[in-house]
This record gives structure tokens, C-alpha cells and sequence, in this order.
């Protein structure tokens, strides 16, 4: 317990230091929670690569929150025209770029930051599915986790808006003109998102006010739902093993680790190795080869010249690609009805994760060949997705042959859903090794 004596010896040594958090932990529970979150947070001692998005996340919130704020500071969220003809927020953007002190580095760490905020949170989500970090007794932290994900999608999809680019533009008006589908609420609703009958101005600030005030804070409140709901039934392992299971006499799991110092040391490795990356693509790429930036969003907005492909960014293309593969009327409702429920839908689905699942194994090392084989399509299957997200309806070219875009997108879309809809048969199905009563650590 030497790790865990730090506040009390601050406070047993007389020092100012000692008797500053003595007044502190009088009036606000600073010492227990140092203890209870990090020095005694007894995390399993076998974490292995995986483990580090979920740490990498929070890294990047604070990144696009802190850079979110500068911003802020110099974006001007107006479609009017200025003396230049240009719209005001884009001018403003242009100006953040060119004449503010450092305002391109903090646009690019934003920008680059969304990204990378995505790319670690798809990885987090994919871990969780390999090592069962879903079921009980987690299955809340798993809910709050796919509502963080959709805190996100909303974050996003708002500030992307913000430069009002050609792309900016036209992107929100095919995904806010989606929601008309709906029957009975959907025009009056499509009305209210936009604040008026086209995408303007008014679409633009309230756009504006979500992005910095209203989803940030939902998202934080849910990150530290996240956190909370972790540390109150423990951190899950790639065994898939409860450490609470076998304590000692003084109630510590004898596979466990404090979390301060082990795995806080061995998470700045992880920062410093994420930030290396980071600053690359920062620095030298920070369009990500049109995906991260894209070329059409470097000009102003024009209501009256559509571009010729309208894509959204990369991480939502899986689930356009979803919304696009659905062609068909069912019930007389229109098949862009169905593609909203769809795109919803493959969401939504991810929530009810850890009631599908019926197998007696948490993790993929101890699960038997159907769940691995299936996993691995689903992981391909929605690679796929994304991909086919960023071309156009139609025919795709791979050297000599033509392969139907939108019928692999339709097939890849009826493998998403069965794989969790068909889950809680062939999860029972599939042949387990057998589970054992400690972790395993090489």
C-alpha cells in the first residue's frame, strides 16, 4: 500500500501542502477520490494492447474541447454575405487560417482531432466486442458507451456545418431533408432542425449552439457516467474474468493492480506513441488525403451549384451506405423512410448487445469458431460499408471487373443486422473452451 499513501503523508508531515488538502478534504472529497478512482482502483493485471483507446478517448476530448474553445474565440456562425461576397462564417474560417496567431495549428488539431476521435472510439467499441466488455455486469456502461457514440455522431455531424463549404452545406441538407421520411412528425420536425424552410442562417447558429454548448456537455456528462459505472463494478480483461472473484484477507483482488502508478505509467506510453502519430498527420497530411479535409469544403457554400457526389465524412459512411442500400417501398411507406431506419437502426442495435449474446464465454479467447468467423465478417462487412460510403451510387471499377456497388452494400446490410439478430441462437451454438478461475498473464 505504499502507492496509496500519498495524501496522508502530505498531510501527516505538518507541510502546507498537507494541511492545503487537509482544508480541501473537509469541504470536497479530493483524497477519496484519488484513492477510489486511481491509487485503490484495483484494474486487472493482465491489459494488453487494446486498453488503451479507452484512455486515448478521453485524451482526444480534452484535445477538441480545448481547441473547440479557441475557435470559438474567432469563428463568426453567419451565412451572410460580407464585402468580398463571401458567407461570414467561411471568411471567418479563412481568417482563424491565415491571420490568427497559430490558427491554422489549432484548426488542423480540431479537424485532425474528429477524426482521430473516431478512429479510437470504433477501436474501444471493437475491443469491447472481443472480449465480451458488454456483458454482465457491465451491460450499463456498455449503454452509456453507445450513447457517448451517438453524442458524438451528433457532434460531429453539427460541425461539420460550421465551415459553411460546399460539402458543409450540401452534406446537411441531404442528412437534415432525411428526416421529412418520417410520418406524420417528419416535415414539422425537418422544419424545427433547420430553424427555417432552407438550409441558412438560422440552421447555422443553432447548429452553432449545439456544437459548443449543448451536445459538449451532454457528451462530458456521459464520459463520466462512462467512468463511474466502470469503477463501480470493475475493469474487464482479455480472459473476460471477474478479479473480484478471488480476493485476499484484506479484500484485494489477487489479480489485480492499482491503476496510479501501473497502468497511468503505461498509459502515457500509449499518449506519447498516439501523439507522435497525431502530430504527423497534423504537420505534413492534415487533409487525410481528402478525407479528413475534403476538397470540396475549400470552397464557400453556393445553394445554387450541387456538387457532383455528395458524401458524408468517413466515419459515417458505414451507416450511409445503409441508408443508401435501402431501394425498396414497404407498408406505402417511401424506401428513404427505411433507409433512416436503418441508419438509425444500425446504431441502435449495438445497445441491446449484451442481451444477444447468450454464450458462456465473454472473451473471443475462450470462444469457440463460429463467433470468431462471424466477428471477422462483421468487422470486414462494415469496412466494406464504409468504403462503398465514400463513392458514388452504381458501379464500382477494380481493374477488368465491374462489381454492383449497391447490391454489396444491400448484401453487407443484411449482414450487419443478422449478425446480431441471429445472435442469441448461434452464440449458444458455438463450442467454448473452457473458462478458467484466474487470468492468465504472460
Amino acid at each position: 500500500m505504499a502507492t496509496n499513501s500519498n495524501f496522508e503523508k502530505y498531510k501527516s508531515g505538518g507541510t502546507l501542502l498537507g494541511n492545503v488538502l487537509e482544508w480541501v478534504d473537509a469541504r470536497f472529497p479530493a483524497t477519496s477520490m484519488w484513492k477510489a478512482h486511481l491509487s485503490e482502483y484495483y484494474a486487472p493485471k493482465n491489459f494488453n494492447f487494446w486498453y488503451y483507446f479507452g484512455s486515448l478517448a478521453l485524451l482526444v476530448l480534452v484535445i477538441q474541447v480545448v481547441t473547440g474553445i479557441f475557435l470559438a474565440m474567432n469563428y463568426k456562425p453567419d451565412a451572410s454575405l460580407n464585402a468580398a461576397g463571401l458567407p461570414f462564417a467561411f471568411a471567418s474560417v479563412s481568417y482563424i487560417m491565415n491571420d490568427v496567431d497559430w490558427g491554422w495549428l489549432i484548426r488542423y488539431m480540431h479537424s485532425t482531432g474528429a477524426s482521430a476521435f473516431f478512429i479510437v472510439v470504433y477501436l474501444h467499441m471493437f475491443r469491447g466486442m472481443l472480449y465480451g466488455s458488454y456483458r454482465k455486469p457491465r451491460e450499463l456502461i456498455w449503454i452509456f458507451g453507445v450513447l457517448i457514440f451517438l453524442c458524438l455522431m451528433a457532434e460531429a455531424f453539427m460541425g461539420y456545418l460550421l465551415p459553411w463549404g460546399q460539402m458543409s452545406y450540401w452534406g446537411a441538407q441531404v442528412i437534415v431533408n432525411l428526416f421529412s421520411a418520417i410520418p406524420l412528425i417528419g416535415d414539422p420536425l425537418s422544419l424545427w432542425i433547420r430553424g427555417d424552410f432552407v438550409i441558412g442562417d438560422a440552421t447555422l447558429n443553432r447548429f452553432f449552439a449545439f456544437h459548443v454548448v449543448a451536445v459538449p456537455l451532454a457528451l462530458i456528462g456521459l464520459v463520466a457516467a462512462h467512468v463511474l459505472a466502470l469503477h463501480e463494478v470493475g475493469s474487464n480483461n482479455p480472459d473476460g474474468i471477474e478479479i473480484k472473484k478471488v480476493m485476499n484477507e484484506k479484500g484485494i483482488p489477487l489479480d489485480g493492480i492499482p491503476f496510479h502508478p501501473y497502468y497511468t505509467v503505461k498509459d502515457i506510453v500509449g499518449v506519447a506513441v498516439f501523439l507522435a502519430l497525431f502530430s504527423i498527420i497534423v504537420f505534413f497530411m492534415p487533409e487525410g488525403g481528402g478525407y479528413f479535409l475534403e476538397y470540396n469544403n475549400f470552397f464557400p457554400a453556393d445553394p445554387m451549384k450541387t456538387p457532383e457526389h455528395i458524401a458524408p465524412v468517413w466515419y459515417f459512411t458505414p451507416f450511409y451506405s445503409m441508408l443508401r442500400a435501402m431501394v425498396w417501398n414497404f407498408f406505402w411507406l417511401e424506401a428513404k423512410f427505411w433507409g433512416v431506419v436503418a441508419m438509425g437502426g444500425g446504431v441502435a442495435i449495438l445497445a441491446f448487445l449484451p442481451w444477444l449474446d447468450r454464450s458462456p464465454a465473454k472473451s473471443i479467447r475462450y470462444r469457440g469458431p463460429i463467433y470468431k468467423t462471424l466477428l471477422g465478417i462483421f468487422v470486414f462487412s462494415f469496412l466494406v460499408l464504409g468504403f462503398l460510403g465514400t463513392k458514388a451510387p452504381g458501379y464500382l471499377v477494380f481493374g477488368q471487373a465491374w462489381l454492383n456497388g449497391d447490391v454489396i452494400a444491400q448484401a453487407l446490410t443484411v449482414y450487419y443486422f443478422l449478425f446480431f439478430l441471429t445472435m442469441p441462437w448461434w452464440s449458444k451454438m458455438d463450442k467454448c473452451k473452457p473458462v478458467p478461475e484466474r487470468v492468465t498473464w504472460k
